[in-house]
């Protein structure tokens, strides 16, 4: 019995200390935006599960990044029974958030998972995310456990689904 006890405080301390906690929850009305630095995105972006992900990085006060999202929302909502999940990774100022990013959250309806990274040391974690970004936005990842694409571009839906199809397709 003792075995098994320290059996489980060992598995739960070790599985603790995997977890990725944001760095700061934000929510309003229900919606719930959870803001990460760095170290703890980059779990986002190194999942390796039955799942192909789309990450978007974008931000509300950007212009091609607003008229893309619609299309990152339909391809989600249309592959979802294929193991395809899409997390909008918004580049909003951490004060926009409560004032801008969770009202638009709800004016927009966005269904994808929406997630904040506040790591302001941009310099020290754009080439980690891909060496050819220039930290432009909008800029797209299409990952699954078997490859990876980075995107810096707009896309319209039907070049969005095309590049998911390559992906689901290797």
């Amino acid at each position: 019995m003792r075995y098994l006890f320290f059996t489980f405080i060992f598995s739960w301390y070790a599985y603790s200390q995997n977890e990725v906690k944001p760095i700061k929850v934000y929510e309003i009305d229900d919606i719930k935006v959870e803001s990460y630095n760095y170290e703890g995105f980059e779990n986002f972006m190194n999942m390796k599960d039955e799942y192909t992900y789309i990450i978007n990085f974008w931000a509300t006060w950007c212009a091609p990044c607003i008229k893309e999202l619609p299309y990152f929302e339909e391809v989600g909502e249309e592959y979802k029974n294929r193991n395809v999940k899409v997390i909008l990774v918004s580049l909003d100022f951490p004060k926009q958030i409560e004032k801008g990013l969770i009202p638009f959250i709800n004016k927009k309806k966005l269904k994808s998972t929406v997630i904040h990274l506040d790591d302001p040391d941009a310099n020290s974690w754009i080439e980690k995310v891909s060496e050819s970004w220039s930290g432009a936005i909008p800029a797209t990842i299409i990952y699954n456990k078997n490859n990876s694409k980075f995107y810096e571009q707009s896309f319209t839906h039907d070049e969005l689904e095309k590049e998911l199809n390559k992906m689901l397709n290797q």
